[in-house]
């Protein structure tokens, strides 16, 4: 029997509460990391699709697809899966899910910054292994936070989440930004290879694009203080990991804490014998509640959209 119902497509699984604020319409799923062909063949006739940031969305799907396709929802707030540009010569509304996640994410960044200054992953590692021998006056010393610099990178929404925290830490902000001058929330900004030279912390928090790709790189590392800490639970293409192993082996910085990787799920093979460096399989905004509430954001850009009113979040 034919019917008049819109078509959803949905790339992983979401909560009942997402999947009700669709409305009346028919869910079709499909992982669209494991099978492109599959992925392809799903997409066809569909009139929206909710995306992850592991699908790859590209001109090729959006003509699979085909002309109703009207909106392509992002389950994140980054959308570098998605060739925009590509969905706008068929007028597809392209949406994504800010500001939900933001205390999410800034607390997992705290929760890097604290693993890596005082060693507990190392420390839990050696406890585990049988090789912890009793206390020592001089045993797994690290770095106290009170009185340092955290230098964010970005001036964006999660960025000040994580600067607001920082004064129940004792510890100075200053931003970087492509251009010094200013202030963000009452700290001042400045030039980022300032920010990378006097920062006892430095944090990444902006966009993965071209223009970001490898903004930590080997000369960025070599500005930093030997002292210091480097955070990304940004995009992985950030930071240069193959420079990163580098400057981590030969202590030419003290540490870092990743959520994010280059090419995930892979991992420099380099990190992963270092005990100076904390590794998370991307989990900066895997809290129930944080999850929940982006699903159910990019639900209600697709209900409005098929609906015929504006988006709620468009990129």
């Amino acid at each position: 029997m034919a019917t008049d119902r819109a078509t959803v497509l949905v790339t992983g699984q979401l909560p009942s509460s997402a999947l009700a604020l669709l409305g009346d319409v028919d869910v079709r799923t499909v992982d669209g990391t494991t099978n492109r062909q599959a992925f392809l063949e799903a997409a066809r006739g569909v009139d929206a699709m909710m995306t992850f940031v592991t699908d790859t969305v590209d001109a090729a799907l959006l003509d699979a697809a085909g002309p109703a396709l009207k909106i392509v929802a992002n389950v994140a707030v980054g959308f570098d899966n998605i060739d925009v540009s590509a969905t706008r010569p068929h007028g597809i509304v392209v949406t994504n899910t800010p500001d939900v996640l933001n205390g999410a994410v800034a607390e997992l960044t705290w929760g890097l910054i604290f693993a890596i200054a005082r060693r507990i992953g190392e420390s839990d590692r050696l406890v585990r292994r049988g090789d912890w021998h009793g206390w020592a006056f001089d045993f797994m010393t690290g770095m106290e936070l009170a009185g340092k610099t955290l230098g964010i990178i970005g001036k964006g929404r999660i960025g000040r989440d994580v600067a607001r925290r920082a004064a129940a830490f004792d510890m100075r902000v200053v931003f970087g930004g492509r251009e010094a001058g200013g202030e963000v929330d009452g700290h001042p900004v400045f030039a980022i290879d300032d920010v990378l030279a006097m920062a006892d912390v430095v944090s990444l928090h902006v966009p993965g694009r071209p223009d970001t790709r490898h903004l930590i790189d080997a000369r960025a590392l070599d500005l930093m203080k030997p002292t210091a800490y480097l955070i990304n639970t940004a995009r992985g293409i950030v930071v240069d990991e193959a420079a990163l192993v580098e400057a981590l082996r030969t202590r030419r910085i003290a540490g870092a804490g990743l959520d994010v990787f280059e090419r995930e799920p892979v991992v420099h093979p380099g990190l992963i014998g270092l005990d100076n460096v904390v590794l998370l399989p991307h989990i900066g905004s895997a809290t129930v509640e944080t999850r929940t509430a982006m699903a159910e954001l990019a639900a209600r850009n697709v209900a409005a959209v098929l609906a015929g009113r504006p988006p709620v979040t468009p990129v």
